[in-house]
């Protein structure tokens, strides 16, 4: 099949430093391959985007030379598509009605004796796999059974067991929103994503999101997670904790920045298009060395 990345930001806030890295190294990637890129953007979460964001932010790409070679996707406008996706896991059995809060859960595990950590969200104990017994439906839930390996281009193989690290996640929230996990699967199979080239922070998701594409019967893209651009204090960049936007009064010097993250040599290019150039040709070079060969 074709080579088909894509970006797909959440517009909370204006693309950072680290968002440049995501998206140079998926499009790097595409066009090493001689492949299409493509941009979604992702505003499934509502409550939490902002208005002109998604907008800025296609500016902010185009400015450094990042076009995509289709109109860009809002996932705003694919409820239907992720209403269907829900129905088939329904009629198979591979996801149920849940009526449990954040509370119910975390007395049903105080009930256990175990306390819920400060850090994390504690891991879903099934509550209702068998029946909302008595409590009205709030959200819908994947039946996870078991773990999950797959190959990193970049971080080489890994194993998850989401039953353990996990339980039954959410694909349609409580307040009737759809759950990322279930979005991005639905829309990377729709546009024909074959690479999925983005932070490691995303890592963590991807056992769940191959779980959803074999329930649904979809195609597995291949991943390749890249280094987090860090802070002043050692976090990762986010918007979170108030990454600077994108400085683009000169969009060459944050290409330059964008590449070195990505272990990108020196490149001499005076403009945009010559550096992008430049740089499509070291990125090839670079996963093609013996150290990088599965980037391949």
């Amino acid at each position: 099949m074709a080579y088909t990345g894509r970006f797909a930001p959440s517009p909370t806030g204006p693309l950072h430093a680290g968002s440049l890295v995501a998206a140079l190294a998926s499009w790097l990637d595409a066009r090493a391959h001689g492949g299409r890129w493509l941009v979604r953007i992702e505003d499934v979460d509502r409550p939490r985007c902002v208005a002109g964001i998604g907008e800025l932010m296609l500016g902010q790409l185009a400015a450094c030379g990042l076009l995509a070679d289709e109109p860009p996707w809002w996932q705003s406008g694919r409820d239907a598509a992720y209403a269907a996706a829900l129905r088939s896991l329904v009629d198979r059995g591979a996801a149920y009605p849940c009526g449990c809060t954040r509370k119910d859960i975390e007395e049903a595990w105080a009930a256990r004796g175990v306390a819920r950590p400060r850090t994390t969200e504690l891991v879903y104990p099934g509550s209702c796999r068998n029946g909302l017994q008595g409590k009205p439906a709030r959200a819908w839930r994947l039946r996870v059974d078991g773990s999950v390996s797959w190959h990193d281009r970049r971080l080489g193989s890994r194993t998850q067991d989401v039953a353990q690290a996990v339980g039954d996640f959410v694909l349609r929230r409580a307040d009737g929103l759809w759950a990322y996990q279930l979005a991005v699967v639905v829309d990377d199979a729709a546009q024909g994503i074959t690479d999925i080239v983005r932070g490691e922070d995303l890592a963590d998701n991807t056992p769940r999101q191959i779980l959803l594409q074999r329930a649904l019967g979809l195609p597995m893209p291949r991943y390749l997670h890249t280094p987090l651009v860090l802070g002043e204090d050692g976090q990762k960049l986010s918007k979170q904790n108030g990454a600077r936007a994108l400085d683009l009064a000169d969009p060459l010097q944050a290409l330059h920045a964008a590449g070195m993250a990505l272990g990108l040599p020196a490149s001499e290019g005076r403009t945009v298009p010559d550096w992008l150039a430049a740089a499509v040709a070291a990125w090839a070079g670079m996963m093609r060395t013996p150290e990088n060969r599965s980037f391949a």
